[in-house]
């Protein structure tokens, strides 16, 4: 599992990120709101540990620019104000947990435990069509040597277009399990991502081909084949989940 962490105290961050792998995490370390979303463009997380008063970009404006771009990930404040109305400031812009310093590194666990309600070290599937294998574990789309960073969304879209395969993957359950809601803004959204992720794929050099149906969803399928012929016969396609 997969954690990121921002905050500009270095010598607090290094010691929070020691607490979190001792106890199975893996963390990456963010000492400014600006590197904090670089990092979230290049991959997924599970859980994003947000200090508020941090330079380049505050953890509010991290937060607000993640919910406004339909990212729906955990996200744990961290803060010295203890005072009720910027807790409430907080939770309004889209935070899901609120915990002041000082803490215990028990308490930080917990928290994360119950915000993410999975066990740490866990082990992901990945998952193939073709010659294109997703690493989730690391955002990471590749096809052989190559590979290329998935964002957030991209990855949660890629999951469910691998999940199915050459079998259709409906727009309302891209919506749904992607961004939780069904609007304007997510349609557009998922326009744009299935978008980035064909030019991934081309960019890895994968004949895997991301097809759509108008109005209805999108399937995989590989460039050359009889897709027409074989849709659901996932076996004959090299389809499968391994563990790594």
């Amino acid at each position: 599992m997969r954690l990121l962490l921002a905050d500009d105290e270095r010598e607090l961050s290094q010691a929070l990120a020691a607490i979190m792998d001792h106890a199975g995490y893996e963390v990456d370390v963010a000492l400014d709101g600006e590197d904090a979303l670089y990092q979230l463009d290049c991959r997924g997380y599970d859980l994003v540990i947000l200090d508020i008063m941090m330079p380049k970009a505050d953890g509010l404006a991290v937060l607000r620019t993640l919910r406004q771009r339909g990212d729906d990930v955990p996200v744990l404040l961290l803060t010295a104000r203890a005072d009720i109305d910027d807790r409430v400031r907080g939770l309004d812009a889209g935070a899901n947990d609120y915990l002041v310093k000082p803490f215990s590194a028990k308490e930080l666990l917990a928290r994360i435990r119950a915000l993410t309600r999975t066990s740490p070290g866990s082990v992901r599937p990945r998952l193939s069509f073709g010659d294109l294998t997703l690493d989730e574990r690391n955002s990471q789309l590749t096809c052989g040597d190559a590979h290329v960073c998935l964002t957030a969304n991209e990855l949660k879209v890629m999951v469910l277009l691998l999940a199915h395969g050459d079998g259709l993957t409906g727009i309302d359950q891209l919506r749904r399990d992607v961004w939780g809601l069904l609007s304007d803004t997510e349609s557009s959204a998922l326009w744009v991502n299935i978008s980035n992720l064909r030019k991934k794929v081309r960019k890895v050099g994968s004949r895997v081909k991301i097809s759509a149906e108008r109005g209805l969803g999108y399937r995989l399928e590989l460039e050359g084949s009889t897709s027409t012929a074989s849709r659901g016969k996932k076996d004959a396609r090299g389809v499968r989940s391994e563990r790594g």
